[in-house]
């Protein structure tokens, strides 16, 4: 699940607690025992798994070269699920040349948007493009060309948010990840 809050009070009513009045754990609390759970039942999987969609993402970057792409969340940190999203940001002053792009590329998708916040709290609302590359979900929300200066604020832990370029990508598989 992509909303922490919902998660933890998803989890919290199955085991039976009133989540009016409980102590949930913090979002980067959820991540690191995530994390911990697949080091322990996942170790022989997860290393190749994360590889692949990593791969996936660099293709999908390289298509997107004139948007300046940059890989964001649980593919980068390395603790993507079983049916992860591959989720990238791009930059273009003209959010509608995504949806061009994509349709010159004969690309289905759909558009929604996303809520995040900047680095002093404020939310924005930012368009999301969504298609399917293979049998991988990706999502790309667009940002202005400034935007590539200021991360938005992590949902884990308020900091600015942890972005990869094409070339840091390529890097982490030339290393072995």
């Amino acid at each position: 699940m992509r909303d922490f809050l919902f998660a933890k009070r998803k989890a919290a009513e199955r085991l039976g607690f009133d989540t009016r009045n409980l102590h949930l754990p913090t979002n980067m609390e959820v991540e690191n025992a995530l994390a911990a759970h697949q080091r322990l039942f996942k170790a022989d999987t997860q290393p190749a798994r994360i590889r692949q969609l990593r791969k996936t993402a660099r293709d999908a970057m390289q298509m997107l070269n004139g948007f300046d792409a940059r890989l964001v969340g649980p593919v980068l940190a390395g603790t993507a699920a079983d049916h992860a999203i591959i989720y990238l940001h791009v930059f273009t002053d003209v959010p509608e040349q995504v949806a061009i792009f994509l349709m010159e590329k004969h690309i289905p998708y759909e558009i929604s948007a996303r809520k995040l916040r900047s680095g002093d709290g404020v939310q924005h609302s930012y368009p999301v493009y969504s298609f399917v590359a293979g049998d991988v979900p990706i999502e790309l929300t667009v940002f202005s060309q400034d935007g590539i200066r200021e991360a938005p604020a992590s949902p884990l832990d308020g900091k600015p948010m942890r972005r990869a370029s094409l070339q840091e990508l390529e890097s982490m598989l030339a290393m072995g990840d």
